[in-house]
């Protein structure tokens, strides 16, 4: 890859829940999350994410979000903002906003709703790679978006030398590799539950939902793959595997804003049209809060 392009850290990027209290940001939550999450040494934090509830928020909370995660950041980590909508006119204004609030990246999600061709993808992402000088990801979540970015499609978006990345969360491990074959893109995982293998097609980190609950678990696991400890590696990834798939028992970000509460990190709301965990789903999570996840929150100590 050219040094002259944009490039990320590599390691975890936790892509951050947004706290909520009475219905507004709750700010004090905020920085306790995001000083858990630099302190566990994580590679990059992504505020305004899909995981944050990103179409539920409003341009002044995203701004004192970015703002406040680069503050409190100070460069320990990278702060990769959430910057996509389904516009292109739209994302590029947004992607020049977390530029301008001190953001280090933007990731920008493929255009949902719209359903664009892939020529349609190739065009968008290039008009914001032009527009806006500042490392870019684009984020494969078709499972949200309703279209796949093909990896031919990528490997066009590419060759604008501000796309450093590409979070990959299809779920498809043959089009993951082909990801990972084009020389100018980095890959990260997008999927907890595929970490390893996603790794081991030659990804340079993940960004994940499981570290916002287990950061330095994450972290730890990263490190041992990094200096070639693969069986610690796996062995840290089966420990949490039970974890991913608690957190995805009702929609991103349900589980994981319900075990966070058990912690005492913030409150359980989501913003409409997201509603709080089932009362049978939120006493499964607190049973397995107390079984399951407690133990493994010893190591983060």
């Amino acid at each position: 890859m050219s040094p002259s392009r944009a490039m990320l850290p590599e390691g975890v990027y936790t892509a951050l829940i947004t706290p909520f209290r009475h219905g507004a940001l709750d700010r004090a939550a905020w920085d306790r999350l995001v000083i858990r999450q630099i302190e566990a040494g994580v590679a990059g934090i992504v505020p305004a994410g899909c995981t944050g509830e990103a179409a539920a928020l409003n341009v002044e909370e995203r701004e004192w979000m970015v703002r406040r995660c680069v503050e409190l950041a100070a460069g320990r980590c990278c702060v990769l903002a959430g910057s996509g909508t389904n516009v292109t006119a739209s994302t590029i204004e947004m992607t020049q906003l977390v530029k301008d609030w001190g953001a280090d990246a933007a990731m920008l999600i493929s255009p949902y709703y719209n359903k664009p061709q892939q020529h349609g993808l190739v065009a968008h992402y290039t008009a914001a790679a032009r527009a806006v000088a500042i490392p870019q990801v684009i984020y494969n979540v078709p499972g949200r978006t309703a279209v796949n970015i093909l990896p031919a499609t990528a490997a066009l978006i590419a060759t604008e030398p501000n796309v450093a990345a590409i979070k990959e969360a299809s779920g498809d491990l043959d089009q993951i590799a082909q990801m990972c074959s084009i020389p100018e893109l980095q890959v990260f995982s997008g999927d907890d539950g595929l970490n390893m293998e996603i790794l081991r097609l030659g990804a340079v980190g993940a960004v994940s939902v499981l570290s916002n609950l287990l950061p330095g678990t994450l972290v730890r696991m990263w490190n041992a793959w990094r200096l070639g400890d693969e069986a610690a590696a796996d062995s840290l990834a089966a420990a949490v595997a039970p974890v991913v798939d608690a957190c995805f028992r009702e929609t991103n970000p349900v589980p994981t804003k319900e075990l966070l509460a058990m912690m005492g990190f913030c409150t359980h709301e989501t913003r409409l049209p997201l509603v709080p965990a089932l009362s049978e789903n939120r006493t499964w999570l607190q049973t397995f809060h107390e079984t399951v996840l407690t133990p493994l929150l010893e190591g983060e100590r």
